[in-house]
């Protein structure tokens, strides 16, 4: 790994990509082309496009013309407030005042124990409680700083899209706070399994626009509506995947997760993680807790994604239905960037399907399908059932209601404990509650 590690190059921020001469139109197909021609981007994109914005081979910005111009602004602006004095000191107020941080790196005594061999010897569990952020989740970090970015922008109204509801529910709240209007989509599907994120953003004052299916659906519609109010709105990406900058930007916002880690493990124990677990859905919260420790070789990282259930499907085959685009997936542009996705033999996407919603997304970030493909991050998937037990065993070993989302994180410490040193310390980042995640848990047991 370390030789390998030693090239990488990963840009914190670069110029918008030069468009492909055969973009994907976002006006008319948002998904991805087929394997031919996802084969003539990947090797446009190597040899004909700007380094920067790009993370080896993937990212990029595949987009229409009429997004040249917005996304360049949206860059050029982004620049300009990461070197900001009162962007920063504005941001870091509502951080601390209005989110919440820092939240704590919170040693799981009980969790720990419960791995211990017949020797008493095991790693040592650290949980980065980011469900306890206001609203319940780490979203809260990347919608404040974007929502005061668009007010700085000069724009008066927001569009989203939203899964689980985490994201929904951090960009009504916030956009209430600014006193920005805000219209949210979301698929029907998720707004099924939690209703009462889609009551408290209607609350909250956000308008709620429901689109058939889940957050796949609802991603493109949202960014449809965008299309047509370019001058006027601005669209607040709750993840890190789609055309350069968005990608840079959403890691950036979110990337105090792992600089307080590190600041909170030398605290502790006077050092850094040995390894940091994140579960893995299109790869914000993972990257926020990864970033900061990608150049220290002698952490290991591990994204864990949703390999679907065990079950069988009505035809008495194995349910191949999954999300685990790192994993599983293959190379395509979906939403702009070039990136892992989920794909058929004809190169069409395919459904992507979890117990948790918040993972039902094809695509993966182009940073973080850079890093796997590097090898500096290991991914792994556990199934839905694994999942489920996790979330019971948090909340019966410590008191934590976790995520489903986290929950497949936290299961994957039943393979990754085991083949550790005795006092390993590992961080797993808690990326929010799950309270509103009890009933389908109840369903499953």
């Amino acid at each position: 790994m370390a030789s390998s590690f030693q090239k990488l190059s990963i840009p914190c921020v670069g110029e918008v990509v030069i468009p492909n001469p055969e973009p994907v139109n976002l006006n008319t197909n948002l998904n991805c082309r087929s394997k031919s021609y996802t084969k003539t981007l990947s090797t446009v994109a190597v040899e004909k496009t700007p380094t920067a914005g790009k993370f080896g081979s993937f990212g990029g910005a595949f987009v229409a013309e009429v997004l040249i111009a917005p996304l360049a602004e949206l860059e050029a602006k982004f620049n300009s407030v990461l070197h900001d004095h009162e962007f920063k000191m504005e941001l870091a107020t509502a951080l601390k005042d209005y989110v919440g941080r820092e939240t704590p790196l919170y040693h799981a005594q009980n969790l720990t124990n419960h791995y211990k061999n017949i020797n008493g010897e095991g790693p040592e569990i650290y949980l980065k409680r980011e469900d306890l952020n206001h609203g319940g989740s780490y979203k809260m970090n990347n919608v404040i700083a974007q929502a005061i970015l668009a007010k700085r922008m000069g724009r008066k109204s927001v569009i989203t899209a939203t899964s689980a509801g985490h994201h929904g529910v951090a960009t009504a709240a916030v956009c209430a706070k600014l006193s920005l209007e805000c219209t949210i989509f979301v698929g029907t599907r998720d707004m099924q399994r939690k209703p009462s994120n889609l009551q408290l953003m209607k609350l909250l004052g956000a308008k709620v626009k429901l689109v058939d299916g889940n957050f796949q659906a609802a991603a493109s519609e949202s960014i449809r509506a965008w299309l047509e109010n370019l001058e006027t709105d601005y669209y607040l990406a709750g993840t890190a995947v789609g055309p350069h900058p968005i990608p840079t930007m959403v890691r950036e916002f979110n990337s105090v997760i792992g600089k307080e880690t590190r600041k909170q493990a030398m605290e502790k124990w006077g050092g850094k993680p040995d390894v940091l677990v994140a579960c893995v859905g299109s790869g914000c919260n993972a990257l926020g807790l990864f970033h900061e420790f990608i150049r220290d070789e002698s952490v290991r990282m591990i994204g864990v994604e949703g390999g679907g259930s065990m079950g069988t499907s009505e035809s008495g085959d194995h349910d191949e239905l999954h999300c685990a685009s790192l994993v599983r997936g293959e190379i395509g542009v979906y939403h702009g960037a070039m990136c892992y996705l989920l794909q058929d033999g004809e190169g069409h996407i395919t459904t992507a399907k979890s117990v948790a919603s918040g993972l039902e997304y094809p695509g993966v970030s182009p940073e973080l399908s850079f890093l796997k493909a590097s090898g500096r991050v290991d991914c792994y998937t556990v199934t839905d059932e694994e999942a489920v037990d996790a979330y019971k065993r948090l909340c019966r070993l410590e008191g934590i209601i976790a995520a489903l989302e986290t929950s497949h994180a936290l299961a994957y410490l039943e393979k990754l404990c085991p083949t550790l040193p005795h006092g390993a310390k590992v961080v797993v980042n808690c990326s929010g509650s799950g309270y509103n995640d009890a009933p389908i848990v109840l369903n499953m047991s």
